[in-house]
């Protein structure tokens, strides 16, 4: 299954997602949908990717490695990060009022779908 079906499924099934993007672990995007402007989106992915890169360092520090998501809400947004791979993670954007439980299922799901995908 290509990673575009893959997150079309995951935006049109979450209500108040903006977009969903794969990176690597440089932040360099591998695939991206939704709605939202595709370079926003590309930017949104790349920074996330470094606060993630920044997490992971930190636990390995502490001697815990099993990061499994990152939920970042400010006023207006809300951004889920999950790493897929040790090289690779999906970032979903949203509008603050989108539903966090059904936000996070949903990005899960994905990243399991994605996994498969990738190995």
């Amino acid at each position: 299954m290509p990673f575009k079906t893959v997150l079309r499924d995951l935006v049109n099934s979450v209500p108040g997602a903006r977009g969903a993007i794969i990176a690597d672990w440089e932040g360099e995007a591998v695939d991206q949908v939704g709605p939202m402007d595709e370079y926003d989106l590309r930017l949104v992915g790349a920074h996330k990717g470094i606060i993630l890169g920044n997490l992971r360092v930190m636990l390995d520090r502490i001697g815990n490695d099993d990061l499994r998501e990152v939920i970042i809400s400010t006023r207006d947004t809300q951004t889920l990060v999950l790493p897929i791979t040790p090289d690779y993670f999906l970032v979903l954007a949203g509008c603050r009022n989108q539903l966090l439980g059904r936000a996070r299922f949903a990005a899960r799901r994905c990243v399991q779908i994605l996994r498969q995908e990738i190995d």
